[in-house]
């Protein structure tokens, strides 16, 4: 208890100071303990009001279901043609009364419109250039994990999004991790408008990277996803329309008024308290852990989300 109190007063810098002082670094004997040290929930809790952001309202989606509500933060330096072309539609409130359509174990859960003979009109852009990478200079500050990773040259962090660069090429772009938002696609590239869109529910589908836009994440509400029934049909669609999760409503938390709106802030990516979160969560201790990892792969790091204090 007394560690844990001491631990508990240090700040996200002090915390990252002692992930780096050596006096961890070296694995237990077989048979015992790694010496304690802070956890991801320490990190959280020492943290000061500096280190984290609240969600951009006019970047902020809230999807109504009937379990509850999903929020999702839209990445407009990654995609802000998508981007633009979603909030279009929530604003006209296109998916008002669709439906979340597909669940794929281990892969997608989908929403938008199903009917491919009749579609629901809408008066954002039909077809929006595919955003599957964008120049690294106009997406912010990135930072750097210091793994290698199989499918970028670089990856890391850049306000609140994981983040790949191809330095060489002067590109980035946003991965397929757990619970990031991708715009649905046929073939054609121009094809995803952001009338369809899905969340990741299961292993990392990194391999799409740079094939889809990738357009935000969900920060609030993925249990409400992924407990989705699988659907039985080719791609985990539904079959049958009484099978199909209808939505209420997704509106732009900007265009809600402030008593209801979802008061959720994200840690800075960019702050000493993340870099802290990050040796967290790589280099494990405690009584459960018998050998700590030492590395982490990009789409393992949390990314803390909490209620505003």
């Amino acid at each position: 208890m007394q560690a844990m109190t001491m631990i508990g007063a240090l700040t996200g810098s002090a915390l990252l100071a002692l992930f780096s002082s050596g006096a961890s670094a070296a694995p237990a004997r077989p048979g015992k303990e790694l010496p304690p040290k802070p956890s991801v929930a320490d990190v959280v809790k020492a943290s000061q009001p500096g280190d984290w952001r609240p969600l951009d309202p006019e970047n902020t989606l809230y999807m109504e279901l009937p379990a509850g509500r999903v929020v999702m933060e839209l990445a407009p330096s990654f995609a802000p043609k998508a981007a633009a072309n979603i909030r279009a539609l929530v604003r006209e409130r296109y998916f008002d009364g669709l439906w979340i359509m597909r669940a794929q174990d281990g892969f997608v859960v989908q929403w938008g419109d199903p009917d491919e003979e009749t579609p629901r009109p809408f008066r954002a852009d039909k077809t929006v250039d595919a955003e599957f990478t964008v120049p690294a200079k106009g997406t912010g500050k990135f930072t750097q994990l210091k793994e290698r990773d199989v499918y970028a040259p670089q990856v890391g962090h850049v306000n609140g999004f994981p983040a790949a660069r191809d330095p060489k090429a002067g590109q980035a772009w946003l991965p397929h991790c757990y619970a990031m938002v991708g715009v649905a696609r046929d073939e054609a590239s121009n094809t995803g408008n952001g009338s369809q869109l899905y969340t990741v529910i299961g292993h990392a589908p990194r391999h799409l990277d740079r094939n889809i836009t990738v357009v935000g994440r969900i920060v609030s509400g993925m249990p409400l996803l992924t407990v989705m029934p699988r659907g039985t049909g080719a791609a985990g669609f539904y079959e049958k329309a009484e099978q199909r999760t209808p939505i209420a409503s997704v509106r732009l938390a900007a265009d809600v008024p402030l008593p209801e709106r979802s008061k959720l802030e994200v840690m800075r990516t960019e702050s000493a308290a993340f870099q802290a979160v990050i040796e967290a969560q790589r280099n494990r201790g405690g009584p459960w852990t018998k050998v700590a990892a030492g590395a982490i792969d990009l789409c393992n790091v949390p990314i803390p989300v909490r209620e505003q204090q």
